[in-house]
């Protein structure tokens, strides 16, 4: 289980730009399809991105979750807002999704505390 999640954050940031170092073809088509996926549309960027913290929690992706939350944040969710797509994600996960659920918890109480 991950315990620092700006930390993980922070590596998952340094072993993406290692990859785009040698693939940098691959992650400019996916940094461009992230921006376009994330942007306000039909649905606003905040929904986007709640969408995609339960999407990370039921697929168990520790650095999703940090990407999603901070990003949450980031986009104006509230800390209510985040928690009600953990319950979605839960819902439609199960059990794994209650652990890892209980993880995004975590990283919302740690990037909510380094503000």
């Amino acid at each position: 289980m991950v315990e620092n999640y700006p930390e993980l954050l922070k590596e998952v940031h340094k072993t993406m730009s290692a990859l785009g170092k040698e693939t940098p073809e691959l992650m400019t088509g996916f940094m461009q399809l992230h921006k376009a996926g994330t942007s306000d549309g039909v649905l606003s960027a905040k929904v986007k991105e709640l969408i995609a913290l339960a999407i990370g929690i039921t697929v168990r992706c520790d650095g999703c979750i940090a990407f999603h939350v901070q990003d949450a944040i980031n986009a104006g969710a509230s800390h209510d807002e985040i928690i009600d797509a953990i319950g979605v994600a839960i819902m439609m996960g199960g059990g794994p999704a209650v652990v890892y659920g209980s993880q995004a918890l975590e990283a919302l109480k740690q990037f909510e505390k380094v503000g």
